[in-house]
């Protein structure tokens, strides 16, 4: 004989959403949307990223792919952070920019090793490299390897994933009846 688990007592009736609310609430929180601020925000969490990136490589000597992962997220969090977005552009913008902050630290990582091994300065090897964009491409290709697509791919998912604003209780409980 199997004893049914003790229901749980019910207080009153499930919130009911007030669809004007919920309207106004939405149409609120799209006039708070700022894109311009969330590309601007989420290029200089890129760029960081990328130079973080690089600076690590160097310095352990390791490309460490993983680096890819907190790209994403410092990109995501900054668009969140200042675009305060909700529709699709604002995660695509965050992948994208994810994206350029990891191919931006490899390029700069190669310039890096590059410039150790000719025995020339970064800063005048990078921009070398970075003003001829088929030198940089050709760098890119020698230093690629396949599982730079999973971690750029995992790099893009966090970009896009943590992009989107969060909606607080507070907003959600304008919307109830």
């Amino acid at each position: 004989m199997s004893q049914e688990p003790p229901a749980l007592p019910i207080e009153g009736a499930p919130p009911t959403i007030d669809r004007a609310n919920a309207q106004a609430l939405f149409a609120k929180l799209l006039q708070q949307q700022n894109f311009p601020l969330a590309i601007v925000a989420g290029l200089i969490a890129a760029i960081a990223g990328g130079f973080a990136w690089a600076a690590i490589t160097v310095a352990t000597g390791f490309q460490i792919g993983w680096l890819a992962v907190g790209i994403g997220f410092l990109v995501g969090v900054a668009v969140r952070s200042a675009g305060k977005g909700l529709t699709k552009k604002f995660g695509i913008a965050g992948g994208l920019l994810a994206l350029f902050g990891c191919a931006l630290g490899n390029l700069l990582a190669m310039c890096a090793i590059l410039a150790e091994q000719m025995g020339a300065p970064f800063v005048s090897t990078s921009l070398t490299i970075l003003s001829d964009p088929v030198a940089a491409v050709e760098l890119m290709k020698a230093g690629f390897s396949p599982i730079d697509v999973l971690f750029y791919g995992i790099a893009v998912y966090e970009g896009y994933k943590f992009s989107f604003r969060e909606v607080s209780d507070a907003d959600l409980q304008q919307m109830i009846q």
